[in-house]
């Protein structure tokens, strides 16, 4: 089906960073959008420290709460949203553990989990609290072991591994998730060469960063490479970008739409709105009624 914008239909979901906010001002945003089906899913992401956003001062030294326990709690006190991360550090945790993690979250939610994997980049927040990142190559390497032994660790009985990153022992992962079989897979990242392949190889879902939208089209045909290299169907990968939300002003909401009308141009499947600080639950109305020509809800 083709719009009437020229572009094909479009999801929308939601993303809210748990920097420079509190929980309640989060969950109360999160319950409005529970309730409005316009919305499919909602993501935080996985830092310890604020990080840059577009037209917002940067102070590091602000506050920001650790991303899974929040999902944790977002996944108790909401019942349609699906829920993510975009994405998890990998270096950030163990993998075993970020696997019993994963499941937890999935039955928590009743199955709604959708399980995001990065590299890691920070170097501040990683240097900080002694968490090795490692430079380009190694953070590529180590996610994408990660992805094997995660995949591993959700679907099989046992698990035996031997990399230069992760040692697993006969080790189990009970119970499984609810959702079979096993939560889906989003890769964040655009990196051509390591990234875009690992995505090609395991992901469920890709998500572009969104920062320069006119480079998705390139990275989409890059990540279409890779798929037939592998012997893999591309249109077995949802295609994400976020989209930025800067504040409920007519000029952020038609910046939104024209960003929007943009990758719906481009086979966008998802369009996950990021919306920033404060977080105002009218926006939520407010961006929904400005993309509703783009949904194919």
């Amino acid at each position: 089906m083709t719009q009437a914008n020229g572009g094909v239909p479009v999801r929308f979901g939601f993303k809210t960073s748990p920097q420079y906010t509190t929980w309640r001002e989060l969950l109360a945003f999160w319950q409005v959008a529970d309730e409005i089906p316009f919305y499919e899913s909602g993501w935080v992401f996985d830092h310890f420290y604020p990080i840059p956003q577009p037209g917002r001062e940067f102070a590091p030294s602000g506050p920001c709460l650790e991303g899974w326990s929040v999902l944790a709690a977002l996944a108790s006190a909401t019942a349609r949203l699906r829920l993510g991360m975009l994405v998890t550090g990998i270096h950030y945790r163990n993998v075993a553990v970020l696997a019993k993690m994963a499941v937890a979250v999935d039955h928590v939610s009743a199955g709604r989990l959708e399980l995001g994997l990065g590299a890691g980049w920070n170097e501040h927040e990683s240097d900080a609290y002694g968490i090795y990142l490692g430079p380009p190559s190694q953070r590529s390497d180590r996610l994408e072991e990660a992805c094997a032994v995660l995949t591993s660790l959700l679907t099989e009985d046992v698990t035996n591994f031997s990399g230069t990153y992760f040692t697993l022992t006969g080790a189990m992962c009970e119970p499984k998730s609810v959702q079979q079989p096993r939560p889906p897979i989003v890769i964040g990242g655009s990196g051509e060469r390591r990234t875009l392949r690992t995505a090609a190889r395991f992901a469920d879902h890709w998500n572009y960063v969104g920062v320069q939208p006119e480079l998705f089209p390139r990275k989409r045909q890059v990540l279409r490479e890779h798929c037939a290299a592998l012997g893999r169907d591309p249109s077995e990968i949802v295609l994400s970008s976020h989209v930025w939300l800067a504040g409920s002003t007519a000029a952020d909401l038609a910046a939104m739409t024209r960003t929007v009308e943009y990758y719906a141009g481009q086979q966008l499947d998802l369009a996950i709105i990021y919306v920033l600080p404060p977080l105002d639950p009218a926006a939520l109305e407010l961006a929904s009624a400005a993309l509703a020509d783009f949904s194919q809800a």
